[in-house]
């Protein structure tokens, strides 16, 4: 086997229950090598300033693990190309204090959809999406940390269910140096991306490396689909379990061209993590 197909970067999100800190601890017992986390309750617009302890808690602890990479997915209340000013304007100040979070932990991707927008169409959409970023990006200035757009399933108005809509976006963000991209696989497959036929998936990688750019995908967030292509739902699946099944993850889990991209779970599980480990044996378990 090809030590660099068997040392893919892979894990899981990871709960930060009890404090950022814990997710190392919990991520490292349970022998990833990425992982994802939220910086703050996912589900609140407010967030306590992180403590200067827990930032040093963090850093000492992931320092001394073998976690490769760590990725923050932002607040699931954000909403960057929002139809309602004051939702836009709550969007970008919760943005920037995410942005903030990040550098502050020494993190260097902050994940984000790039949002609904409502009333208005996809192009005002994808313009508001940019000028949001224009803005975080201007008002954090000096901040290493990249913004990193997941592509969607484009469910109702949600924009990112096509490559062109990520690469629209970055064309109209002015640091173009701090945009990132992350391919769910669950959300690509609902939105039309056939990764489980094999010669389909070659030509997906390929539309994604002329349209975005395969030098911007630094994460992939390695879900099975509960729904069939092109259903435009997004539902989450364990690995193997849905309508992607194990011939998709065979062609993602052997691909030489994102063999070093960070593979990270989102599949739903217990307190334990136990379907994660068994979600992440079947992923190793395809590597030819």
């Amino acid at each position: 086997m090809n030590i660099k197909m068997k040392n893919q970067l892979l894990g899981a999100h990871t709960s930060t229950q009890g404090g950022v800190s814990k997710a190392v601890d919990l991520a490292d017992r349970l022998g990833f090598s990425a992982m994802q986390i939220f910086s703050k309750n996912n589900n609140r617009w407010e967030a306590k300033p992180l403590e200067e302890k827990e930032i040093i808690s963090f850093k000492q602890k992931l320092a001394a693990s073998k976690i490769q990479f760590v990725v923050v997915h932002d607040s699931y209340l954000i909403n960057l190309c929002s139809s309602k000013e004051v939702l836009l304007e709550k969007s970008r100040e919760a943005f920037i204090d995410e942005l903030i979070r990040c550098e502050q932990l020494g993190i260097k991707y902050l994940n984000f959809h790039p949002g609904a927008y409502g009333i208005m169409n996809e192009d005002d959409g994808i313009k508001l999406v940019a000028e949001s970023l224009n803005i975080a990006h201007s008002k954090t200035p000096g901040i290493n940390v990249s913004s990193m757009i997941e592509l969607t399933a484009g469910q109702g108005t949600s924009l990112g269910y096509k490559f062109e809509h990520a690469k629209k976006i970055i064309e109209l963000v002015e640091a173009k140096e701090r945009m990132s991209v992350c391919i769910d696989t669950a959300h690509i497959f609902a939105a039309g991306y056939n990764i489980k036929d094999e010669k389909e998936y070659k030509k997906v990688i390929k539309e994604f490396d002329d349209i975005i750019g395969l030098e911007r995908l630094k994460c992939i967030h390695i879900n099975d689909s509960k729904k069939a292509l092109g259903s435009r739902v997004d539902r989450h699946e364990h690995i193997g379990k849905g309508f992607i099944g194990l011939d998709g993850f065979t062609n993602i889990m052997n691909d030489k061209k994102i063999a070093h991209v960070p593979k990270i779970l989102e599949t739903p599980k217990g307190k334990d993590c136990l379907e994660d480990l068994e979600n992440l044996k079947v992923l190793r378990g395809l590597i030819k």
